[in-house]
């Protein structure tokens, strides 16, 4: 029997074939693959570039920032024969962060010298067009400029401007706000100090430090947490401009590719230049401080070319967390950080071993902040928003950047508000009275720029506007349009001419009788015009302004500028019209500026970002009311406060001409006044919001926040031009009529002379000189 041997199994080409994984080895894989691999990986990453790149582009081409509009006070003007002082010009330096030295030698700074000021006035971008530094002295002589002279070219000039002080911003809507600066104006210094500390390789790296990362890497193992950062300043850019707070490696991979393509593209000066005017300094309430151009101001009241080198160095050191380095604070901490950037510059060779050892030695200073104070003179900034949507009917005003340049004076504000929040208070407590409210508005009178507003006793809250928009009878306030109508009628009223007063009654417009009374409840038979207004009588006004013509008052009110319905009605002439403290301000500024008509105005420019103008106030003057009468009734104005209801003011102001009229409505329900000195007028208002009686006239009340914002002032005395065609004319007491000089019971008043009569030959009455017989030749001749 055979033995069956088994037949050896071999495996098939199916059996020996490798398994997927075997198959798919990884290393094996990319091996074999590498290069395609290489490819699409190129062609991914340099797509993701372009991407990238497009991104950046376009950042860097715009706009980078939504930059604020920028409001601006008036620019103080200085010229010769301008009355002012010493003082009034340090409070507006003082305003505007200068520093007050014994040798003025920087941009920023002044000194005083007796009766001189030198000031380096720094460089602006103006409305008529930019100015550069200049050293500037002025000499000033009994209380008025004598001598201007440009101490460059040793040259004298005629005037010159202060650049305005910047009032506000008004911000964006990603609660951000920065002040743009040019790597070109930047100080040289605080650029080295920042490399030194933030990068000291900034100049020989490609947008990222791998030697720097590894230090940092190594430091903070070493640490057990993060005590460095190796971030270039091309990545904090990137990471501030582009991305978020992230800790991922993904962010960090394209943090340093973005910094790659930035540092392919731009400049290192157009890198820093950005740096400085992203990064993050500092909390503004709910508003991030942006870039060391506004860091400069928020923290210091200057621009950064006039920083010193201590505080360029603080600058510096609160870069690496705002918060926790906060010098408004945590001073000691702050100063901590500031020396070590101070050494740190020493170190860098930026400073001398003396420089280093002088500057630790300072103590930190900062300004009071409030140059960028936010919702400041809301009451003001509200006429200029009003007024920006009328002249640039722009919805994005508040991201364009725009330079806007205001009438505000920023002391009279501050001094208008001390009035008016210390003034109500005041008449409350002397009242024994509460729920005062108050308003002022303060123009100047030749240009009609409106210089400052108070719409309530909370100076501070943005809310209803009292100045602008709370219309309530004005009173007496109205007598001074009648008697202007009057007087313009030249030929039948004066000054002298004597007005009835007597009891009267008039039908109302729902057929009652009404019988106006005089404030003291007495009638004088007859009084002079003068007279009249000067005690404010109501009787007189009365019955005068029903002769004129309640549509002739009217229109005299429209050509002073108010333009509001008025109802005719004979309560009118004693002030039953609404008007509000804005609309009496411009009626009684064309009053005080010799019938001259200019609407009063908050804004005079606008500039662009990149200072070009856009628009100006244009507006020229125009002659509205008879110019000799205007000069009779400022006259009459100024007799008010002399001898008439505001004769108080020259009992506070002895040496002080001015002019007024004061405002009392029925039941005492509003006190008003406006007044004017030389060169601004002021209109104020006390009353109740619920209408109910404050028991005040005009002179207890109003008038007195009048003289309380006076008395911080230095009111100039009122002066006006005689104009031709008037002359001091005499008049006969008891008719009325024109008489020769030198005759008993006459007074003497200006009057126009081509509406007079021819002047009488004898007296009225006794003549005061002696009369001389008359020789043959005047016998033959007359």
């Amino acid at each position: 029997m055979s033995k069956t041997v088994p037949k050896k199994t071999t495996k098939t080409t199916a059996d020996t074939k490798p398994s997927f994984w075997q198959r798919m080895n990884p290393f094996r894989w990319f091996f074999r693959n590498w290069f395609k691999l290489f490819v699409v990986g190129a062609l991914i990453l340099g797509g993701y570039c372009v991407y990238l790149d497009a991104q950046i582009s376009k950042k860097f081409a715009g706009n980078k920032w939504q930059v604020p509009a920028q409001i601006f006070a008036r620019p103080l003007y200085l010229a010769l024969k301008q009355e002012i002082t010493i003082n009034e010009i340090e409070e507006e330096l003082t305003l505007l962060g200068y520093r007050k030295v014994t040798r003025a030698q920087g941009s920023g700074e002044y000194q005083v010298l007796g009766n001189r000021i030198r000031i380096q006035r720094r460089q602006f971008d103006f409305p008529h067009g930019a100015e550069d530094l200049r050293f500037i002295e002025v000499t000033l002589s009994k209380q008025r400029v004598s001598k201007i002279q440009d101490l460059t070219t040793r040259e004298s000039i005629n005037s010159f401007y202060l650049e305005p002080w910047l009032v506000t911003r008004l911000q964006s809507s990603d609660r951000e706000d920065r002040m743009l600066v040019d790597i070109h104006d930047v100080p040289p210094l605080l650029t080295q100090a920042l490399v030194a500390v933030e990068d000291n390789d900034f100049y020989q790296h490609f947008g990222i430090a791998p030697l720097s990362i590894m230090r940092a890497l190594i430091a903070n193992v070493s640490a057990g947490r993060t005590v460095q950062g190796g971030s270039t300043l091309t990545q904090q850019l990137v990471k501030n401009l582009f991305l978020t707070r992230e800790q991922t490696i993904s962010r960090k991979a394209k943090e340093a590719l973005m910094a790659l393509i930035i540092e392919f593209r731009y400049s290192k000066d157009v890198i820093l230049e950005a740096y400085l005017n992203e990064v993050f300094l500092g909390q503004n309430g709910d508003t991030g401080v942006h870039g060391f151009g506004l860091a400069s101001y928020f923290y210091f009241d200057r621009p950064l070319n006039e920083l010193r080198v201590e505080e360029m160095a603080m600058l510096v050191g609160i870069i690496k967390g705002p918060s926790y380095y906060n010098p408004k604070r945590y001073p000691e901490r702050v100063k901590t950080r500031r020396d070590l950037v101070l050494r740190m510059m020493f170190e860098d060779h930026l400073l001398t071993s003396n420089e280093y050892e002088e500057l630790v030695a300072k103590p930190i200073k900062l300004a009071t902040g409030a140059s960028l104070k936010k919702d400041k003179h809301p009451a003001f900034m509200d006429m200029v928003r009003r007024e920006l949507k009328q002249v640039l009917d722009n919805p994005n005003i508040r991201q364009s950047g725009l330079k806007v340049f205001t009438t505000l004076d920023s002391n009279a504000q501050l001094k208008a508000e001390k009035a008016v929040a210390a003034g109500v208070i005041k008449q409350e407590k002397r009242i024994g009275k509460t729920g005062f409210e108050a308003a002022m508005i303060i123009t100047d009178i030749d240009s009609g720029e409106v210089r400052s507003i108070v719409g309530g006793r909370k100076v501070d809250y943005a809310g209803f506007n009292r100045a602008l928009d709370a219309k309530r009878a004005i009173g007496s306030l109205i007598k001074p349009a009648i008697y202007l109508t009057a007087l313009e009628q030249a030929a039948d009223y004066n000054l002298a001419t004597l007005l009835t007063d007597e009891p009267i009654k008039l039908k109302s417009t729902e057929g009652k009788l009404w019988q106006p009374q005089n404030s003291d409840k007495k009638f004088r038979g007859q009084v002079p015009l003068l007279t009249a207004l000067t005690k404010s009588l109501n009787v007189p006004t009365v019955t005068l302004g029903m002769n004129l013509g309640l549509g002739t008052i009217a229109d005299t009110i429209w050509r002073l500028g108010v333009e509001e319905d008025i109802a005719l009605y004979p309560a009118m002439t004693l002030g039953a019209v609404n008007f509000s403290p804005l609309q009496v301000n411009q009626m009684y500024q064309t009053m005080a500026n010799n019938g001259r008509y200019i609407p009063l105005h908050s804004i005079t420019a606008i500039m662009s970002p990149d200072n070009n103008l856009l628009w100006h106030f244009d507006q020229a003057p125009e002659q509205r009311v008879d110019e000799q009468a205007s000069y009779l009734l400022n006259y009459a104005l100024h007799k008010v406060t002399l001898e008439g209801t505001a004769k108080s003011i020259r009992s506070k102001f002895p040496d002080i001409n001015m002019a007024g009229k004061t405002g009392t409505t029925d039941d005492y329900r509003d006190s008003w006044f406006s007044g004017f000195d030389k060169n601004i007028l002021i209109t104020s208002w006390i009353g109740k919001d619920n209408n109910q009686p404050v028991n005040l006239s005009g002179a207890s009340g109003a008038m007195q926040l009048f003289i309380g914002y006076q008395q911080q002032q230095e009111p100039k005395s009122l002066v006006r031009r005689f104009p031709s065609g008037l002359a001091i004319t005499h008049f006969d007491m008891e008719t009325g009529k024109l008489s020769k000089a030198g005759c008993k019971d006459t007074y003497s008043v200006p009057a126009i002379t081509d509406a007079l009569p021819p002047t009488p030959k004898k007296c009225f009455g006794e003549s005061r000189v002696p009369e001389k017989p008359k020789s043959w030749w005047q016998k033959i001749f007359d």
